[in-house]
Parts: structure tokens; C-alpha cells; sequence
């Protein structure tokens, strides 16, 4: 049986999710900085190692994606790292104005990052500064977002309109 791979050059998914057209959207943890969001497609190759918009922790730069123009470029991507963790495309009815968006936990930035998805485009739209690591995000059946922050003392959060 002939190994089969979907996509390749992905460093550290973290965050997975899929918009209201079918695309799969991916954020993963750059080495020094350089944290990405992606659209995944198949048979594409993401560049890591050999490309990133961040440094080897060492401080050795490694090329940017620019460099490389055969490999995937990230849709969206930090410097300096926001060190993402959850992630979720929100598709309810309780945030109108969001409807459509990526939301991202951030660890290392202390923050809820809001990201306006506009087809296969991506830019930071907000980030609601939290004052701890937040390691998750997901949306309720009801339209609320959790937030779930990181540590013994963390607490999880229920984000509504009211």
C-alpha cells in the first residue's frame, strides 16, 4: 500500500475548523514567532521546515514564505507569536456582526483574537485583551462563545449578548 498524504509542511496544528463553504482552516504554532493560519488543500505543501515567518528558537532566521512561492503562504499569520490555541469559525446567530469569523485562543498574547474570514482571505479584525492564557474557544448550540482560560485557575466563560 503506497503512503497517502492530504497536505504536508504543517509545524504544530493546533486549531482546526471548517467555514461555512467547505474550507478547512488550520492555525499552527510558528517556531520563534511566525504563528499561521491556513486554508488546507489537498496535495499542498505548507513550507515547514523550510520556510516560516519566524526564527529557530536558537535565533537562526529560517526563510519567509515570501522566498518560496511553490510552497503555500499562510492566509494570516504573527509575529510576534500569539502562541494559538483554540479555534473556532463562528456560525451563529448571537454575534451577527461575527458570523463567518475565525476566533483564536491566544496563550502567549493573553487574548481572544477575532479574525475576519473573507473567502479564502484572512486579517486580524480585534483581539479582546484577557490578562491570562486562553486555551480554548469553542461556540454553544445557543451562539455563546466559551472561553476557557489555561491554568489551575482557570476559569471557563460564557460569552453572550446580554
Amino acid at each position: 500500500m503506497a503512503r497517502q498524504f492530504w497536505s504536508i509542511g504543517h509545524r504544530n496544528m493546533l486549531g482546526i475548523d471548517f467555514d461555512a463553504d467547505g474550507r478547512l482552516w488550520v492555525h499552527e504554532m510558528g517556531p520563534r514567532h511566525g504563528d499561521e493560519l491556513n486554508v488546507i488543500v489537498a496535495g499542498k505543501n505548507y513550507g515547514w521546515p523550510i520556510v516560516s515567518n519566524g526564527d529557530h528558537y536558537s535565533g537562526i532566521p529560517i526563510p519567509d514564505h515570501n522566498t518560496r512561492p511553490d510552497l503555500e503562504a499562510p492566509r494570516a499569520y504573527w509575529v510576534p507569536s500569539i502562541a494559538p490555541s483554540g479555534l473556532v469559525i463562528y456560525d451563529g446567530d448571537m454575534f451577527a456582526d461575527w458570523k463567518g469569523c475565525a476566533f483564536i485562543g491566544g496563550l502567549v498574547s493573553k487574548a481572544l483574537i477575532r479574525v475576519d474570514l473573507v473567502g479564502d482571505t484572512a486579517k486580524e479584525a480585534e483581539r479582546f485583551k484577557w490578562g491570562k492564557r486562553i486555551r480554548e474557544v469553542e461556540q454553544g448550540p445557543d451562539g455563546a462563545l466559551y472561553v476557557l482560560e489555561d491554568g489551575s485557575d482557570g476559569r471557563l466563560l460564557k460569552l453572550t449578548d446580554s
